[in-house]
């Protein structure tokens, strides 16, 4: 289970902050972000080696994150790979077309998926069941949290602890380089089952982290850490010419 915080600002010099935290099986092999894909030169992603997709990936206009919904970790026969979803999300224009082209697909045809898809104007979620067509609505302003289960819902045991945490934490500041509150509690490992920097248990756990902010104008700032964010520092990631 991958968590996703965001923070929506209309109006705001950074009308989005968002960050988040990969878990995965620390065996399945993966390299950073960078243009990995020659046919998707807009997109900037991580690139999972096995499936061959990303988890987040960040174009000229659209930062899309795919999660994974409850008992649905991992690939699955005849399904194809959710991975390959925010790269396509986020060679569109906005994240209003980002959605509406998500809205479009067959659900059952890849195995049930959550995804956050966000721009300077909006944010969508995407929730995708594994039958008929995904489902979309907008982010309303203000900070929120997605893990397995729909945004900020209260039966998800991390979602509940955490999502007052980032509430009343103080907002990064991408222009100056602050990110301090929200790499603390994006790196405490605190709270068993709710920990939302998950430790290495059975070959699973917070793997890496990420934070990126959008402008009003001007490109995105990302920053990127290599590992769980309590151990690996977060370094800045260069934007897709």
């Amino acid at each position: 289970m991958c968590t996703v915080v965001l923070t929506l600002r209309p109006g705001h010099a950074w009308p989005l902050l968002l960050g988040a935290n990969r878990d995965e099986r620390l065996d399945r092999p993966w390299d950073g972000p960078g243009a990995h894909w020659p046919d998707r030169p807009e997109v900037m992603a991580g690139r999972d080696r096995q499936g061959g997709g990303t988890w987040m990936a960040v174009g000229h206009h659209v930062v899309a994150a795919v999660l994974n919904r409850p008992g649905s970790l991992g690939p699955a026969p005849g399904k194809l790979s959710r991975g390959e979803l925010p790269l396509v999300a986020a060679g569109h224009a906005s994240a209003a077309a980002a959605a509406t082209a998500m809205a479009g697909l067959d659900a059952s045809a890849y195995r049930p998926f959550n995804m956050v898809l966000a721009d300077r104007a909006s944010a969508w979620f995407v929730r995708g069941l594994g039958i008929g067509q995904p489902e979309t609505w907008v982010f309303a302003p203000g900070t929120h949290i997605v893990t397995s289960h729909d945004p900020d819902d209260p039966a998800s045991i991390r979602g509940a602890a955490h999502l007052p945490r980032f509430r009343s934490a103080p907002l990064p500041d991408p222009g100056t380089g602050d990110w301090a509150a929200w790499t603390a509690l994006l790196s405490d490992r605190t709270g068993g089952p709710a920990a939302i920097n998950v430790p290495a248990q059975d070959g699973f756990g917070t793997i890496c982290s990420a934070l990126v902010g959008l402008p009003a104008a001007g490109g995105p700032v990302w920053l990127f850490a290599a590992g769980p964010p309590d151990r690996a520092p977060f370094r800045p990631v260069a934007s897709a010419s």
